[in-house]
């Protein structure tokens, strides 16, 4: 380490702070010894409660670190740097102290329906706005502080990402639970104050659909700092007992798809876009035979900025599947001359699209899509990033050792397991047939495809 200040080593260092994970090589961090493990506890005197804070108080070319080391040791260092270069470190995580949790009772929470056996990063119910801003998750605002308030505004942390669902209080109280209106009060003193926010309804049969929606939709529009909506169906599983139905069949896909165009054509003829989108499965459901000559065209989701939340994902899909003409005759020919059979995973929300495509295109027969059922979640659960690793398994058992098999890796987390914690090579044992883990994006994948049958 740099010299420093003071050094001195003492039994149990200060907790608190963000831990290095990467240090840059020839960066200010680096120059000055630091090491992944090592502890930033402070900057200039302030403490670090998360990435927002390292970022507002390093923001100069000169600063004070307090740390801890990997030895334990801790001290305190002046560094520097040039106007534009970055300080070079990277930390293990956005949140530093304990993330902010929902004190909500949603009727629809997702979290709360999960097995009781299910893994505690699951059901952790996080309902933090530095987590909104550093890395897109939605939040109620119904645990916001006057100091959360005074330090987003501060710093202008924008845009934040806004679970709104409803907007009548007596629908919200009903919906969310009793600290509901305490999170319209947050939002339009934050609105007021010049922060943003892309906003999220999760649409729930009986309770903000309808005239509820309506009504929602138009207090948002009021509000310009509401950049856009994104409506999502209720998702609910086997293991609870509030909900048998969500938007599945036609026709309620289809009330619901007619509810939001008139808006969606007014905001596109009074601001360029249309400005409140629905999720990929109300289309799926609505025309599960037609899904292809009723899907919105790529204009209509501008930059997708609510891709991860389920809009524009097939669509996407499709412009790539389309793109991949020559891609796709090319694979076809090397699949025929290896005479290989490939199964590639979904779930059955991607039959009427994936599936439809795989099953028309020049790789018929070779590149063959073997839609899986997700009994693990049961309920209306049926996208492809929550199916789980034993439902696979049992659906490839007795395939030939001699085809392939491969999975799209939003199955996985980043530690490669499944929701119901297995790994590659547990479905691998747990089928008794091989699998491959393979990208998501088209282009990708079958090329991958081809390096797998082919063996380089």
């Amino acid at each position: 380490m740099a010299e420093s200040r003071y050094v001195h080593e003492y039994p149990g260092a200060p907790e608190g702070g963000g831990e290095i994970i990467s240090v840059a090589e020839g960066s200010p961090f680096d120059d000055a010894g630091f090491t992944p493990g090592c502890r930033i506890l402070s900057v200039d005197g302030n403490s670090l409660r998360d990435v927002l804070d390292w970022r507002w108080y390093a923001d100069g070319e000169e600063i004070t670190v307090a740390y801890v080391d990997t030895e334990g040791e801790a001290g305190e260092v002046d560094l520097f740097r040039d106007e534009g270069e970055d300080w070079g470190i990277e930390f293990d995580g956005a949140v530093f102290d304990k993330i902010k949790t929902c004190r909500n009772a949603c009727v629809f929470c997702f979290m709360r329906q999960l097995p009781e056996d299910a893994r505690a990063s699951l059901v952790l119910r996080d309902d933090d706005w530095r987590l909104s801003f550093l890395q897109g998750n939605f939040v109620t605002l119904t645990n916001l502080t006057e100091g959360d308030f005074e330090e987003i505004v501060e710093r202008h942390i924008s845009p934040l990402r806004l679970s709104l669902h409803c907007i009548t209080p007596e629908v919200r109280r009903k919906m969310i639970g009793k600290h509901a209106p305490h999170g319209i009060e947050m939002l339009e003193r934050l609105l007021d104050a010049g922060i943003e926010f892309d906003a999220q309804i999760v649409l729930t049969p009986g309770y903000n659909d309808g005239l509820e929606l309506q009504k929602t939709l138009t207090w948002a529009y009021m509000h310009p700092g509401i950049l856009n909506i994104g409506i999502v169906p209720l998702g609910y599983t086997k293991h609870q007992r509030s909900f048998e139905k969500s938007y599945n069949d036609v026709d309620a896909a289809l009330d619901v798809i007619d509810t939001v165009e008139p808006m969606q054509k007014h905001a596109l003829a009074e601001r360029g876009f249309p400005w409140v989108y629905l999720a990929d499965e109300f289309y799926c459901n609505a025309y599960p035979d037609s899904l292809l000559e009723h899907l919105p065209p790529t204009e209509h989701y501008g930059n997708f900025e609510m891709f991860e939340d389920g809009i524009g994902i097939v669509r996407t899909s499709v412009d790539e599947w389309e793109s991949c003409a020559e891609q796709l005759e090319h694979l076809a020919e090397v699949l025929e001359e290896e005479d290989a059979r490939v199964y590639y995973i979904f779930g059955e929300a991607q039959r009427p699209c994936m599936a439809r495509l795989m099953e028309e295109a020049p790789t018929k027969g070779r590149l063959v899509p073997l839609v899986v059922k997700n009994n693990h979640f049961g309920g209306n659960v049926d996208v492809t990033g929550l199916l789980c690793g034993f439902d696979v398994a049992m659906a490839i058992r007795g395939i030939s050792a001699h085809d392939y098999v491969v999975l799209p890796k939003i199955m996985f987390n980043s530690n490669g397991y499944t929701l119901d914690d297995m790994t590659v090579d547990d479905i691998r044992d747990t089928s008794g047939v091989p699998v491959t883990v393979v990208s998501c994006s088209v282009p990708e994948y079958l090329a991958e495809i081809e390096e797998l049958v082919v063996g380089y």
